[in-house]
């Protein structure tokens, strides 16, 4: 799928459209990709959040060898920024139902939905 001169941004990218249809597949919506906040400031980017009936998920996409590493990847400053960057979308969007933060890893040919996950 890849080739060997794909960046990891590249890949990435792969990864986070591989992430947004297998959302779709599982009944979501996606309702925003790549959502940034914060510029000039303590800057944060969501994945993908999406939302089925009364569930919004911020999800953040992580392509690597392993689900270990892929979960090591998460810092705890990173995870500080994304909780930040869901509150400010929440307020900004009225948004009254559930939420919570999942990750998707993507290691070779197989993607792992972790919900819950930080």
């Amino acid at each position: 799928m890849l080739s060997k001169n794909k960046t990891s941004y590249d890949s990435g990218l792969v990864s986070e459209f591989l992430a947004r249809w297998f959302l779709r597949f599982h009944g979501f919506k996606i309702l925003e990709s790549r959502y940034i906040t914060g510029r000039n400031t303590n800057r944060a980017e969501i994945d993908i959040i999406a939302r089925r009936g009364n569930l919004i998920i911020f999800v953040e996409v992580k392509k690597r060898k392993n689900i270990e590493i892929a979960f090591d990847a998460i810092s705890k400053q990173q995870i500080a920024r994304l909780r930040s960057a869901a509150e400010n979308y929440i307020m900004k969007k009225h948004w009254f139902g559930n939420a919570r933060f999942d990750v998707i890893t993507v290691c070779g040919h197989h993607l792992h939905w972790f919900k819950n996950a930080i």
